[in-house]
């Protein structure tokens, strides 16, 4: 099934990196509150509008269901596009540099492809549906740790969320006092590729939307790893969810942590 998307993944890598000269290249002047330390600037518009008209071009009957746009219409019956134009615009915003282009294909009910691209890093992660996961064209793994304690696990604090504040870092303690540290980068993408690397062994994140994670939860399953929803059902792609996303070895310990 791989072998067929292949083609239009390549053309939608490209893209994807071109919209990453934009994110540097392009300088901040506006910046809206979409909601409570939830903003997009002028940069997550530019990438939305520079991809919505390539993917276009690549795919013409496809639905792009985007970050910054309603999305009541998409049909999920049809193959859609699930994009984020700029995920950690907070980051972005502060200058941290450490924010994402997130991009995935959704057909038949599963993802299909997804590309996550680093601009300020240089780092372009892709996966195809039973094809192996790859960091600039090298395919990559998770991590051999069996064990929670040998683990480095990364946490959200769903700042769009903040009344999920106390569960939030409950479970950032249980992740903390049960494995060697823990991180939080504020780029949810980045965090499951970085699983899917092997430089992280877990990311949980209690509310994120499909944008967050279509891409990145399919390179972590191509990477050898598992990306679930904390009771460890399949991530919805219509729907927000909460998230865990681990080498796979310990998936199910880290489930009974968090429970």
């Amino acid at each position: 099934m791989g072998i067929q998307y292949e083609p239009i993944m390549m053309r939608a890598i490209d893209a994807v990196r071109e919209a990453g000269e934009v994110v540097l290249t392009s300088g901040i002047h506006r910046v809206r509150a979409k909601g409570a330390a939830d903003f997009v600037t002028d940069v997550d518009m530019a990438v939305q509008s520079f991809l919505a008209r390539q993917l276009a071009v690549i795919a013409p009957n496809v639905q792009f269901m985007g970050e910054e746009q309603d999305n009541s219409g998409i049909d999920p019956s049809r193959p859609f596009w699930i994009l984020d134009p700029v995920d950690g615009t907070t980051n972005l915003i502060h200058g941290l540099r450490l924010s994402a282009v997130s991009l995935a294909y959704a057909e038949g009910g599963a993802v299909r492809f997804g590309v996550v691209y680093d601009p300020f890093r240089g780092e372009c992660y892709s996966a195809c549906e039973g094809r192996g996961a790859s960091l600039n064209g090298e395919l990559i793994s998770v991590s051999s740790a069996l064990e929670l304690s040998d683990a480095l696990a990364a946490a959200g604090t769903v700042p769009g969320y903040k009344h999920m504040a106390d569960e939030a870092f409950r479970q950032m303690r249980l992740l903390y006092d049960s494995c060697q540290d823990v991180r939080r980068s504020g780029c949810a993408s980045l965090d499951l590729c970085h699983v899917a690397a092997g430089r992280l062994d877990a990311y949980a994140e209690l509310m994120l939307q499909p944008w967050d994670y279509a891409a990145g939860a399919l390179i972590v399953s191509e990477a050898g790893g598992r990306a679930t929803t904390l009771t460890g059902e399949p991530l919805p792609l219509t729907h927000g969810s909460a998230i865990l996303a681990s080498n796979g070895r310990l998936h199910s310990k880290l489930l009974s942590l968090l429970a």
